[in-house]
């Protein structure tokens, strides 16, 4: 049609053209013999006339021509869309039919009665308008389900001429209703047939061993191993021992939705069996990779993050996310020093094989992470290693620290920041990264990517933001600090390791402050190391006068004790609503002196460093704040956690806080 269009214009300017000619030649003609200006008019006129009749002639003929093409067009068209074996609705957005298939009539016209097809359209039509406006693409596919059955939507669509009350643009849609409801279900048969495979471990079966009579011993592993396989069998899932403690569970996928449903409540019939010895499993349940083979290394994975967060939880890898049920026991103390021996003979190895050492803890240091970076910079120093910390040495909870720290000329060079650190190291540099296993949380981040040779040594509860590719990992949950840790480690390497003054006072300070003066965490191991650095002649008095509030700060302790609410009967929350740098120091002190407070089973004080919102969580036991912070991008234990957060203010961080202490007790009572 475009193309008889531009033929009619072209007809017009030629005959304009000729007849421009004609004037101008008359118009000549005329000059030389003014006694032919009647007849030259007369005769330009009658030519005009004559042009006009021939074009409209034309015209006509070719409009005719257009027509008779149009109507055979349209004619097919329709004839093709009445007879599409889809089902077609062309629509515009105001609501206007402008065509319906017969097959879509037929599609929608066998609904219930209190179904209508037009609730439908208006709720598609208004999704794809703002879908339009929003995103301008060319082709829109959406899915909904009809009565019992499932349509994919293709939407194509063109500017209409007409204008909303806003005078907004409308549009012309053409949708077309596919039947999905057979690829749906085919592919839920394949999806909810999809293999699954976990691992459960008993986390304490030594302790059952030990504790129990030799008469006892099998009954309770037996009945153990017995609600085991009546969990896996309710699931329609098989279980399989593959050693003394450790199961391997295989199930279809259609239950791994009743399995979250029940919060893997084999985590709490295992605890009944036996009143005088808490049992507790781990559990591990993955459904990602392309073989059974991928899917067991997952699980394994995923055993291994629960075992770093204490055991008595169980973790779900779907989606490509983790999800944690369980974990409200307190860890038990069941590490051996034969490890403790094997990690320092393996760790000597390390530093004697690499050029440098540079050891890294985590943002906004304390004194465990810093404590314990300094006794690892003594053992490399003993092996005749270079050996550097990185460390951002200045806060409230290190100030008089740090004043000891720069008062030894030894340590000028060895206490370095970011940009020194990245020129450190090199291809067989060691990094040690300690008192974290997060990624986001070392002191510098792309230090991981410089070198292949990673060691970490942490005690917190595992996160799925671990560190991946280590050369060597000491990751004891039960452990009260790092420093204990480190201490343990020095202990058992070959060399003799003789740390200074400043080193046995750091290790020492980072066990007394993380364990709150010995109160909490704190296991048999816990005091042979402080025996073994009091052997050495730690001066506790030093130690503990690095770490005493002045009279200003107590106060300011003191005032956000005192306007502290209670929710839930036992849990006390806080505001320090000044902002500080060292709020975060703040916050942790008063959340300790908060759970000093009778019937005060849990603290949680909020403060802002100028940056950041930050959260600092106690507990006595009872209540588990690791989880309760980890749905808030933190962690950290049972009784002790934290967490930042960015984006908001005080007032939307502790409604978001209480929103997830509400969540946490929903839970639990499930």
């Amino acid at each position: 049609m475009n193309n008889d269009n531009k033929l009619i214009n072209k007809l017009v300017s030629r005959a304009k053209l000729y007849l421009f000619l004609i004037a101008l030649l008359l118009i000549k003609i005329c000059i030389t013999d003014n006694n032919l200006i009647v007849p030259a008019v007369i005769f330009y006129i009658a030519i005009v006339l004559y042009t006009l009749w021939v074009n409209s002639k034309k015209k006509s003929e070719i409009e005719s021509h257009i027509e008779e093409v149009a109507i055979g067009m349209n004619f097919a068209v329709r004839n093709y869309l009445n007879k599409s074996p889809i089902p077609l609705i062309v629509i515009e957005t105001d609501g206007n039919v402008i065509f319906k298939s017969p097959r879509f009539i037929k599609e929608f016209s066998s609904l219930n009665d209190d179904i209508d097809i037009n609730t439908y359209l208006e709720s598609i039509i208004k999704e794809i308008k703002l879908e339009i406006e929003n995103k301008d693409k060319k082709e829109i596919i959406k899915q909904i389900t009809i009565e019992n059955k499932v349509y994919k939507i293709f939407c194509e669509y063109s500017a209409s001429r007409k204008r909303d009350k806003r005078r907004r643009k409308e549009y012309v849609l053409s949708l077309y209703f596919i039947d999905d409801t057979k690829y749906n279900e085919l592919f839920d048969k394949y999806t909810n047939e999809k293999v699954c495979i976990g691992v459960a471990m008993i986390d304490n079966y030594e302790e059952i061993i030990q504790r129990l009579l030799p008469e006892e011993k099998l009954q309770v592993i037996a009945t153990v191993e017995k609600a085991i396989y009546d969990w896996a069998s309710s699931t329609g899932g098989v279980i399989v021992k593959s050693d003394r403690d450790l199961f391997i569970y295989i199930f279809e996928q259609k239950y791994l939705s009743e399995i979250e449903k029940n919060k893997v409540q084999i985590l709490d019939l295992v605890k009944e069996i036996d009143s005088r010895t808490p049992i507790t499993l781990s559990i591990a349940i993955s459904n990602e990779g392309e073989n059974y083979y991928e899917r067991y290394k997952s699980a394994m994975a995923g055993l291994d993050i629960v075992l770093g967060r204490g055991g008595d939880q169980a973790i779900i890898r779907k989606d490509g996310k983790y999800k944690f049920y369980g974990g409200t026991t307190l860890e038990v103390e069941k590490r051996t020093k034969v490890k403790a021996r094997i990690v320092a003979h393996t760790l000597e190895e390390l530093i004697k094989d690499s050029d440098n050492v540079v050891i890294m803890g985590h943002k906004n240091g304390d004194i465990d992470s810093l404590g314990s970076s300094l006794g690892l910079y003594r053992i490399a120093k003993t092996l005749g290693k270079e050996a550097y910390v990185v460390s951002d040495i200045f806060g409230a909870s290190l100030g008089k620290f740090v004043d000891t720290l720069k008062s030894a000329d030894e340590y000028k060079n060895v206490i370095i920041d970011e940009k020194e650190a990245l020129l450190k190291v090199k291809d067989n540099t060691l990094l040690i990264v300690v008192d974290t296993h997060k990624k986001s949380l070392v002191q510098v981040p792309e230090l991981l990517n410089k070198t292949t040779k990673i060691v970490v040594i942490d005690h917190h509860r595992k996160s799925t933001d671990f560190i991946e590719n280590v050369s060597l990992s000491l990751h004891e949950v039960y452990a009260s600090s790092a420093a204990e840790l480190v201490t343990e480690i020095i202990q058992y390497t070959d060399v003799d390791v003789k740390l200074t003054d400043i080193e046995i006072e750091a290790l020492y300070g980072g066990i007394m402050v993380d364990t709150k003066n010995f109160t909490f965490k704190t296991g048999v191991r816990t005091f042979e190391v402080a025996a073994y650095l009091r052997k050495f002649g730690v001066d506790i008095i030093k130690v503990k006068k690095w770490f005493q509030s002045d009279l200003e700060s107590y106060n300011l302790i003191a005032d956000i004790v005192k306007n502290a609410e209670v929710i839930e009967g036992s849990i006390g929350i806080s505001i320090y609503d000044k902002v500080d740098k060292d709020a975060s120091v703040i916050c942790a002190k008063a959340a300790d002196e908060l759970l000093t407070i009778s019937d005060i089973t849990a603290s949680f004080v909020i403060g802002n460093t100028g940056d950041k919102i930050c959260i600092s969580g106690r507990s006595i036991g009872n209540i588990n704040v690791q989880i309760i912070l980890e749905k808030l991008g933190g962690g950290g234990h049972i009784t002790l956690a934290g967490a930042q957060l960015e984006g908001v203010t005080i007032e939307e961080a502790k409604d978001e806080l209480i929103n997830r202490i509400n969540e946490y007790f929903s839970e639990t009572v499930e």
